[in-house]
Order: C-alpha cells, then structure tokens, then sequence
C-alpha cells in the first residue's frame, strides 16, 4: 500500500477540495526542498504518495444560507462563540514588538478592554441574535484598529463572526447536519472515511485539529505522524474543556504528534499542548514547535505547509514509509 497523507481543513467559506489539495501539496513540497527533501517532494506530485483533502465545509451551511451570513441559531453556540472571542482577545494582550511605543500599547490595552468588555451579557437583549450581535460589536472594534490588522483576513466583522461561529456550533454539538445526525458527527464522519483507507500522515489545520483529534479517538486509526497546525485545542475556556474524551490525551494509535503554532497566530491560544494533553498507552505526547511567518495574517495552512520546520518531518514520516515500500 502506497504512503498516503491525509490534510484536514479549518474553518472558512466554500472551497474547491481539488484545488485545495493541489494548493496544500504545492506548498508543503516547496517546504520541503528547502528543508532538502526534494525526493519526498517530487513523490507528492508524481503519485508515488496517495494524497485526500477531507471537505466537510459544505455541511455548515444551510441551502438557504447566503455567502458570508452568520449562520449561528441557538442559544449555546452563541454563548461559545463569545466565549470563542473573549479568549482570543486574551491571547492578544501582549505586546507586540511592532508596537514599541508606551502610547501604542496603551491604545492597544484600551482597545482590548474595550472590545472584552463588549462580550458581556446585556439585560435588555436575550438569545443567540443577541450575543451574535455582540460578536459583530468585538469584531468590529478589533477590526477597525490598525494595531489589529494581524486580523486581517477578515476583511469584515461578518466574515469573522461567521468563520469562528463554525468552531462554536461545532463544540455545541446541538445542531443536525442536514441528514439527521448532529453536525459534529457528520463532519468526524468526512476524516474518519479518508483515515479508515490509510493514514501514513494526518495534517490538520484549526478547527481540523479539533475535528481529527476527536476522530482518531472515536474510531482509532494507526497514524504514523499526526501534525496539527495553528490549532485552537490548548484554548482552556472554550475548547479544551468541550473535548471528547476526556481526559485529553494523545489519540491511541498515534506513533507521534507534531503542533505547530506561530506566536502571532491568534487561533493559536495556549499552543504548548504538551502541557495539557497525557500521553497515549505508547508514551507519545504532543511535540509543540515554533514557526515564524512573514506577513500580517500568518494563520493560512499553506503558510505553515511552506515552512521548512515543518515539511521537514512530514517529509521523514513519509520516506521511511516509502523505503518500507520496498
């Protein structure tokens, strides 16, 4: 059986799983010529390494949902995704060394307080509209302040709101799918069918982490590499608690799991999971490592992918998988 690699995407608008695939797998061989696995890189595009995108991005959304609306209904999943953004505010409050002025970085504070103190329950206003709306509210004064423009992405408040109200409704686990099961159900259902074909090395991304963590417990897959990039698990209000099983460990059949995280990733709260996930029954913890990107928005999968820290290990998983081919 061929070496297969497996990618697992974030959250996000629609998207194209073929040109997704091409688009991860070009940036991670370029990661890996420059890490000097040009072997490895040629054998991700000549077939010798059997590659899938999992796409589960479709199931949340709604026929009748237009692009870019926020698609949050109940109660619970509202609550998350303040809770959601509250954390995220949090991890922002260093200071950053672009802002090397007392001035800038009392602006900052302000602007933090501010958009925190915008999370809070009004009397007047009950439901999940209600705290959608107090969502917009933090977004929009994050997203208005220069000094935030690492946030930018979302080029809207709107567009923010709706990507990390998909890790909300995910934890919820209260909302159906579209086919009568629950919409985390179907959507560990997408990664668990591609893992039970093989998976030599699981990439996740984001809320991919989340997603194939839980799968790889619910119905162990052996996984040679589990590498989870920019990944929210360690976030300790929101995420970390909600995970299923607990207590958070690595997942049983993983021979090892590499966490990348770059410092000025925002989704990356708490990225040093070694400290909040036990070892599985084979001693393998979680490994976390530091990459640095170039630009104001360094979340992107792909950037991470190009990242020769990181191409450089899935490269290894993968040529000794292929020397046992032989």
């Amino acid at each position: 059986m061929r070496p297969r690699l497996v990618f697992v995407h974030g959250v996000g608008g629609p998207r194209d799983a073929t040109a997704e695939l091409a688009a991860w797998t070009d940036a991670l061989a370029s990661g890996m010529r420059k890490a000097g696995h040009c072997d490895v890189a040629a054998a991700l595009s000549d077939g010798t390494v059997d590659r899938a995108f999992v796409h589960y991005g479709d199931l949340f959304r709604p026929a009748q949902a237009q692009g870019g609306a926020v698609e949050i209904q109940d109660d619970a999943s509202a609550e998350i995704l303040l809770e959601l953004l509250d954390e995220m505010l949090a991890g922002l409050s260093d200071p950053l060394p672009e802002a090397p002025t007392a001035e800038q970085d009392r602006y900052r504070a302000k602007i933090l307080a501010h958009a925190r103190a915008q999370t809070a329950p009004r009397p007047q206003e009950q439901g999940a509209m209600a705290a959608v709306r107090r969502a917009l509210d933090v977004a929009t004064t994050v997203l208005s302040a220069p000094l935030f423009r690492g946030l930018g992405q979302w080029a809207a408040p709107k567009l923010m709101v709706r990507d990390l109200g998909q890790v909300a409704r995910y934890l919820a686990r209260r909302e159906s799918d579209g086919t009568g099961r629950a919409l985390d159900v179907g959507i560990r259902g997408r990664v668990a069918r591609e893992l039970a074909l093989g998976a030599t090395v699981l990439v996740a991304h984001s809320l991919g982490t989340v997603v194939s963590w839980e799968t790889l417990h619910e119905r162990p897959s052996p996984v040679r590499l589990l590498v989870t990039l920019g990944s929210p698990l360690g976030m300790r209000t929101v995420v970390w608690p909600r995970l299923v099983p607990r207590p958070p460990c690595t997942p049983e059949q993983v021979g090892a799991w590499l966490n990348f995280f770059d410092p000025d990733d925002p989704v990356a709260v708490r990225p040093r999971l070694e400290d909040d996930f036990g070892p599985n029954s084979a001693r393998i913890r979680p490994e976390s490592r530091r990459v640095d990107s170039v630009g104001l928005w360094v979340h992107p999968a792909v950037l991470y992918l190009a990242q020769p820290g990181v191409a450089g290990p899935v490269a290894e998983a993968l040529r000794t998988a292929l020397a046992g081919e032989r």
